[in-house]
């Protein structure tokens, strides 16, 4: 038995905009020095197009942003120009995370991860002004204020967490002060935001505190993971029994929102898991899950930010196995994942969404209009332990012309999983170059003739959806407007 879905292709439609491709998260500022992250970041704007790149530690030592000497602060914003510099260069804008603490300039020493990001309040919150200004103001004159008017400016990362703060939320809310009336006293049109919680904390509070002091807040910024609903973070995805994605991150979203008093709203993080180490991360499971949940953020979200788009990050240490279950859509080689995939697929959507009837526990369907196309979206998704099943589709789309050429573009456990082909090689810890072309080669989508029907003014679509998988059926016309408006 199928499952039956229709589109009536003369309803009013409504807008797409793409919030998933306005920031994309990164490890720590130091590897965007590398050549590699480098070639990655440009291939996702090119292919993906993300706009934004976010990460921690711009602060931090290895930078040598700021240190002391012979009792004397120097300041050296030169890592951060070559940063920044190729971010322009490529199209690209930071979304400037300001963390972490320098140690010169830390009440503690108390840090986090490998690369010891001091997590601590700084001794003399003057002084982490007067640095914030020099850094914003060198900008300024770097880039031109036009440029750095279009970025953002978000106050740390997860104070709400002791392992990225040790202080309490009174502290944290004295350096966003601190920080805010530094940006704009370069210009009060730099936008600057918080409060980059982890679990969509602190917002109602920070706004509050914001009106309180009649502080400048002008985005909301917060975090989730499908994980935190479910114990402590880290925990491993197959351990969620209770509720499905779209329970815990849109109604998180839906609430930050509310909560938000009409600001823009980011989530700077968020991903299938925040087990930096989960194996399905690099499997179609992670693309099901990237596409179902981007497409039930818009509408609610002015940017959702996954986290992150490549495996050479070094939180912990830096794995060289090609596929350890790492956050990245791109492996360390660059190969593409089935979520990158599914990435690829949403940036080929037009900007007009129409609506879609039916429903189905496991199956969601939408129809998104192009210039001279209609691109039928599905994924087959569930949560692991949750039921799911091989589904035959059937969808339905009224008042059109017949198409000129149907094409469907697979993510599944045979389509597009460079996993899977890494696995039946015996799983080798490196590569050789054959290895890794033939793996570039698993991982590409391979667009496919799909048959279809036409009678009267309806075309119908038949199709296998095999669980965990996507599918995108780009229905071409000759015409760029579709609808014979006069025969609806």
């Amino acid at each position: 038995m199928s499952v039956n879905f229709s589109c009536d292709l003369g309803a009013a439609a409504a807008a797409l905009p793409h919030v998933w491709e306005h920031t994309v998260g990164s490890s720590r500022a130091l590897l965007a020095l590398r050549a590699d992250w480098r070639e990655q970041l440009k291939k996702a704007h090119e292919e993906l197009g993300f706009r934004h790149v976010r990460f921690h530690g711009i602060l931090d030592d290895d930078m040598g942003t700021l240190t002391c000497q012979q009792e004397k602060l120097i300041y050296s914003f030169f890592n951060s120009d070559q940063i920044f510099d190729f971010l322009l260069s490529i199209g690209m804008q930071p979304f400037v995370e300001l963390s972490f603490m320098p140690s010169t300039l830390a009440s503690g020493s108390t840090t986090v991860f490998k690369y010891k990001g001091n997590v601590t309040p700084p001794k003399d919150y003057a002084h982490w002004q007067t640095l914030i200004k020099k850094l914003v103001s060198h900008w300024v004159d770097r880039y031109g204020l036009e440029e750095v008017r279009q970025w953002f400016f978000e106050v740390w990362n997860e104070p709400n967490l002791k392992a990225f703060w040790t202080a309490e939320q009174e502290d944290y809310f004295k350096l966003y002060q601190a920080t805010v009336i530094a940006i704009k006293a370069v210009d009060s049109q730099l936008k600057v935001g918080g409060p980059a919680t982890a679990q969509n904390a602190w917002i109602a509070d920070f706004l509050g505190f914001c009106a309180a002091n009649n502080l400048p807040a002008d985005f909301v910024s917060t975090h989730h993971y499908p994980t935190d609903a479910f114990g402590q973070p880290g925990d491993d995805t197959a351990t969620q029994l209770a509720k499905s994605h779209r329970s815990v991150l849109r109604e998180q979203a839906w609430g930050t929102c509310q909560r938000a008093q009409g600001k823009p709203v980011y989530y700077t993080e968020w991903s299938s898991s925040s087990n930096p180490f989960d194996s399905l991360h690099d499997e179609p499971y992670a693309a099901a899950f990237v596409t179902k949940t981007n497409m039930e953020a818009v509408g609610l979200v002015q940017g959702y930010s996954y986290w992150t788009f490549s495996d050479i990050f070094e939180e912990n240490y830096f794995s060289s196995v090609p596929f350890h279950g790492g956050f990245g859509l791109l492996n360390i080689h660059g190969i593409a994942k089935p979520a990158y995939r599914a990435y690829q697929l949403l940036h080929r959507l037009g900007t007009e969404q129409l609506p879609v009837e039916g429903n189905h526990a496991t199956v969601d369907v939408w129809v998104v209009r192009g210039d001279k196309e209609m691109i039928v979206l599905a994924v087959n998704s569930s949560l692991p332990h949750h039921p799911i099943a091989d589904q035959q589709i059937q969808v339905r789309l009224i008042h059109t012309e017949p198409p000129t050429a149907v094409e469907i573009s697979r993510i599944d456990a045979h389509h597009a999983n460079a996993k899977s082909a890494w696995l039946a090689m015996g799983e080798p810890d490196y590569l050789s170059a054959e290895q890794l072309q033939q793996l570039h080669g698993a991982s590409e989508l391979k667009p496919s003739a799909q048959l279809w029907k036409y009678a009267g003014d309806v075309v119908t679509l038949e199709f296998n959806l095999p669980p965990q998988s996507v599918a995108a059926l780009n229905v071409q016309f000759k015409s760029n407007h579709l609808l014979q408006m006069e025969s609806v």
